[in-house]
């Protein structure tokens, strides 16, 4: 009925929660797809000592690549209904896959959302793929993370991860919500992302991680979705457009307050930007005070 899927990288301290949480569940029918991306420890090792005493364990073993080429492999060997992710530092409460599903079946959605531990609100929403998106970019309720989400699997039949690049999810999320009719929302923590320097997106909790070849990535990828989404949503163009500033403004502040030199070419280039699009950015209804603040410091 669902398959879980998860690609575990040099993770052997971490891998046997993520693998426990999901055998712990409530919900029984699924299929567990566990792709050990080229690990050089014993990540895999682990993981076939589940497989080896539980049917619905399946381990695959491939060459290194980055999270995109993992995340196919899993893909292809995918045989369920439904599809969620979770990632091998992280874990789920026992009623996640049953939350899940139940939220996704009684709203007739393509897409179901939980909380989690750090973004955890006793809230309920059935969204349009407009909706949804514009609270996406919010990401107050829930990030672009492939995890707390449930997807029927029409919705992904065609979906591939890119395998270059290190944020597939930023490449992706946007798309795939777009595609949906229906997006159920609770936000009760059924998933816990555990965070450490480790993790592929630390330089989203500590800034001064960032460096210019993420910068670049991020601001090619949120280029790309406002084109694509303006396209689809014509008449919120100028939302999409506030989001992608949005996101520039908070660089500049800090690279700036941090004063990080890496990242100097994409300062002057985003200071640049944000000059041409000033008036349209400045009366977005969206904008925040702490923008206009920004913008004044850093921009005007």
């Amino acid at each position: 009925m669902i398959s879980v899927l998860m690609l575990t990288y040099n993770r052997e301290l971490l891998v046997s929660r993520a693998i426990e949480s999901i055998l712990s569940q409530t919900y029984q029918n699924f299929e567990f797809l566990i792709v050990d991306n080229g690990s050089s420890d014993r990540s895999g090792e682990i993981a076939g000592t589940y497989a080896a005493r539980d049917s619905r364990v399946r381990v695959i073993h491939r060459k290194r690549g980055n999270i995109g080429a993992g995340r196919n492999t899993a893909l292809d060997a995918a045989k369920g209904a439904y599809i969620t992710f979770i990632d091998d530092d992280d874990w789920v409460e026992p009623d996640f896959l049953e939350f899940l599903l139940r939220l996704l079946e009684e709203n007739s959605a393509d897409v179901a959302i939980c909380g989690a531990a750090d973004k955890a609100f006793d809230e309920k929403k059935v969204m349009t793929a407009e909706e949804a998106l514009i609270e996406l970019m919010w990401r107050k309720k829930y990030n672009m993370a492939f995890p707390t989400k449930l997807f029927r699997r029409e919705l992904v039949n065609q979906l591939r991860f890119p395998e270059e690049g290190a944020y597939d999810d930023i490449a992706l999320m946007y798309k795939l919500l777009a595609a949906a009719k229906q997006i159920a929302y609770h936000g009760l923590p059924k998933y816990t992302f555990c965070r450490h320097g480790g993790n592929n997106s630390a330089w989203t909790t500590n800034h001064s991680l960032l460096n210019a070849s993420t910068l670049d990535e991020y601001l090619q990828a949120y280029r790309t979705r406002t084109e694509w989404l303006s396209g689809l949503f014509p008449d919120r163009a100028p939302t999409w457009r506030y989001f992608e500033w949005s996101f520039i403004i908070s660089m500049v502040e800090k690279i700036t307050r941090l004063n990080i030199p890496e990242c100097e070419k994409q300062l002057v280039a985003m200071k640049r930007h944000l000059r041409v699009h000033r008036e349209e950015f400045l009366n977005a209804p969206e904008i925040q005070e702490f923008e206009k603040k920004w913008m004044e410091e850093y921009i005007v």
